[in-house]
């Protein structure tokens, strides 16, 4: 009779399309594991509002893993210290768990595998992405080729069901209680508007992809209007690994219209861990070297204007809605998220690693690689991004894409004020700031410090 064997769940929430789990539960008793490892991840631990929906995602794993007969085993501290601990204990003779691409979780691999044997599977992506190379071999750079040769491979495998029974091994190793890790916040308890807008874990996940695939048709033309429900929301379930893109491909390729824009978007998911493969500190260096000379704004008055984007209180009524939504809800509309970062980085012209450090913590759907790619497209330092001198008009952008109604939902001082006075209000609102900056003088400014970068 084969020893148990663990299965080592990271950020791979669920018990469908799970080719880790379903390999292990082939083999006989299986040991579900999570650590929660703050050491190996070191200044990119989860933020905030990860921890928040964390929580959430393995309580509700827990309950899917005991209606099959089995249970999550918690653990903290480093992986390959715990889970060869956890082997000793129990056993185990291997570990099965998804490859992960991030930098530390690639460190905490080999440090497992030199403990332990550990096998790897995919299962996060479309497609391995170090599997989708150039004519020469090499990995893509630029998205559109990319995502050219990943269409090609295109569709993915068919989900797999989540297994009918999991073997529960003859002894238990202990384990702590998730109320012990201190996941949620207490005083003050800021989470009431993530837990009115999410549902975290596998269920949840389902449920929202059924809800956007009825609407999926309809994404090119909707997608862009933060008023409307254009977006999937699938972004913090996919980041947990909650349900697999193969799983959100094959449930929404067949809707028509322009369904394919959002197959797309699912290939950008992919298209970001090729990046941090090559790049593995992209989250905090230029992608390109000529913009390591841009000065950023620095001091007191830099120090004031950060604050106040991060409060969304800057006058601008289309990036303080989106500011104060992310830090209700932990989520962002995705036009939105571009106009708060080009904000930041050329009105303002602040540091783009800033942003994307607040953004880290303050997400529910915070993935390394899709941060840093988005903020470094923004910046233009990217090695496939957005010119610098491309500075997006928040007042315009705003009345482009109909966004009074999301205006009047998160900046309540100016819901009083008609359409064609709300996304730029042309006199002072009681309770709302004057502009903290002037939109010619702020591209002046931006395009001269990147003139004398260059």
């Amino acid at each position: 009779m084969k020893t148990a064997t663990i299965v080592w769940f990271r950020r791979d929430l669920r018990l469908a399309d799970q080719p880790a789990l379903s390999a292990a539960a082939e083999r006989g008793a299986v040991i579900p594991v999570y650590v929660l490892d703050d050491e190996t991840a070191a200044h990119r631990r989860m933020g905030a509002a990860s921890r928040w929906w964390l929580h959430h995602s393995l309580k509700a794993l827990d309950g899917s893993l005991r209606a099959k007969g089995s249970r999550l085993i918690l653990r903290r501290g480093r992986c390959d210290r715990v889970l060869a601990d956890l082997a000793e204990q129990s056993g185990a003779d291997e570990v099965h768990a998804l490859a992960h691409y991030e930098p530390w979780w690639r460190n905490a691999e080999k440090a497992v595998a030199r403990r332990l044997d550990l096998t790897l599977h995919e299962g996060n992506y479309l497609a391995p992405p170090a599997s989708v190379t150039t004519g020469s071999g090499g990995l893509y750079r630029i998205y559109t080729p990319f995502w050219r040769a990943l269409s090609e491979r295109m569709p993915p495998h068919r989900p797999a069901p989540a297994p009918e029974r999991i073997a529960a091994p003859e002894h238990w190793p202990d384990g702590d209680p998730l109320v012990d890790w201190g996941l949620l916040p207490t005083k003050p308890d800021w989470a009431g508007g993530m837990r009115a807008e999410w549902t975290p874990g596998e269920a949840g996940a389902q449920e929202r992809l059924e809800d956007f695939a009825d609407h999926a048709a309809r994404y090119e033309q909707e997608r862009n209007l933060p008023s409307m429900e254009g977006t999937s929301r699938l972004s913090p379930h996919l980041h947990f690994g909650e349900i697999s893109p193969a799983a959100c491909w094959h449930r929404v390729a067949g809707a028509g219209g322009s369904a394919g824009t959002f197959l797309g978007e699912l290939g950008w998911r992919d298209y970001a861990q090729n990046v941090i493969l090559q790049f593995p500190e992209y989250g905090s260096r230029n992608g390109r070297d000529g913009y390591d000379g841009l000065r950023w704004r620095g001091g007191p008055d830099a120090d004031a204007d950060f604050a106040a984007w991060r409060q969304g209180r800057t006058g601008y009524p289309i990036v303080d809605a989106g500011m104060r939504e992310l830090w209700a809800t932990g989520w962002m509309h995705n036009r939105v998220r571009m106009l708060a970062a080009s904000f930041l980085i050329k009105h303002l012209l602040i540091d783009w690693r800033k942003g994307e450090q607040w953004f880290w913590d303050t997400l529910v759907d915070a993935d390394y690689g899709q941060n840093a790619v988005n903020w470094q497209w923004s910046a233009g330092t990217g090695v496939d991004a957005n010119l610098f001198s491309r500075i997006m008009a928040p007042l315009s952008q705003s009345a482009k894409f109909d966004a009074a109604g999301y205006i009047r939902r998160w900046v309540p001082e100016l819901a009083d004020l008609p359409d064609s006075e709300i996304h730029d209000p042309p006199h002072p609102v009681k309770g709302y700031p004057r502009p903290i900056v002037e939109h010619r003088a702020a591209r002046e400014r931006a395009l001269a410090a990147y003139a004398a970068a260059r």
